[in-house]
């Protein structure tokens, strides 16, 4: 009995163990799942932090990249934009460039056009022509030398010319034909105005446009020779010439301080005697 009693109290107490084991276990299986959801929550925080973190990262990167893309693109469209414009640029130059050197070529094409012809002209000898073209010819892109030759070779023919209209007015002249001789020295000044005979052409044209009434184109031509000429031998005749042309229409006190000049200047003059004489006589009537 007592045998039974103690393997009673026995299985009791393994009960009790037992059921206190299972009650740890329990508590302990509790708690570790408490522990394995604290676990699982922090996982779960922590990958989701992890995870916007990756998305912040990548998003950043992809900016940066973004970014390093559009500046390098945006470098390299200015600097192609700047190519095309420097290509341009150039482009135009070169056309300006093909366009001037086009028409220098064309200029001096026609240039050696009038040379030619200018050249022709010299050969045949046809001196007004010649002349008249050469005022043509100038214009065009000649070389200096050609200006030279040219200008030369006008020179010469405009002094012939000047020489040969001085003659034949002197020969109309003797003839009495005054209007072609006022023609003539008009045209001989109006060839070569610094030729040696200029001043005598100019004296003769004078008298000649007393002849035909035309004192007033007279006398400026003879004021100026009789103040500076030149030819120092037509300077008394200038002077004489002009005191005649102011008494012919009436300009007296001008005519009278002239030949007041004149006969002071000029006392050995040819003329001296006539000067007197008319100045004797304006004095007595004006």
């Amino acid at each position: 009995m007592d045998e039974f009693d103690e393997e009673l109290r026995d299985i009791k107490r393994e009960i009790i163990e037992s059921r206190g084991l299972i009650i740890r276990t329990n508590n302990l299986t509790n708690a570790l799942a408490a522990d394995i959801k604290s676990i699982g929550k922090r996982q779960q925080n922590f990958e989701r932090r992890a995870f916007r973190n990756s998305a912040a990262a990548n998003l950043l990167f992809v900016v940066v990249v973004i970014g390093v893309v559009k500046f390098a693109w945006d470098a390299r469209v200015e600097s192609v934009e700047g190519e095309t414009r420097r290509g341009k640029t150039q482009i135009a130059q070169l056309k300006t460039e093909l366009q001037g050197q086009q028409q220098q070529t064309d200029a001096r094409g026609r240039a050696e056009v009038a040379a030619a012809g200018f050249y022709e002209l010299m050969r045949s000898g046809k001196k007004r022509e010649l002349i008249d073209a050469y005022e043509i010819t100038r214009k065009e892109k000649l070389t200096r030398a050609e200006i030279a030759f040219f200008r030369d070779a006008v020179q010469e023919a405009r002094s012939e010319l000047s020489v040969n209209s001085y003659h034949e007015g002197l020969d109309n002249i003797r003839a009495g034909r005054w209007h072609e001789a006022v023609v003539a020295f008009e045209e001989a000044l109006r060839f070569n105005p610094t030729a040696t005979h200029a001043p005598s052409a100019q004296l003769n044209l004078a008298k000649g446009y007393r002849r035909l009434n035309r004192q007033r184109d007279a006398i400026p031509i003879l004021v100026k020779l009789s103040k500076a000429s030149a030819d120092s031998e037509v300077l008394d005749d200038a002077m004489f010439l002009l005191s005649e042309c102011l008494i012919d229409i009436q300009a007296w006190n001008d005519a009278k301080t002239t030949l007041r000049n004149f006969i002071r200047r000029y006392p050995k003059s040819a003329y001296i005697n006539d000067a007197k004489m008319a100045l004797a006589d304006l004095s007595v009537k004006h």
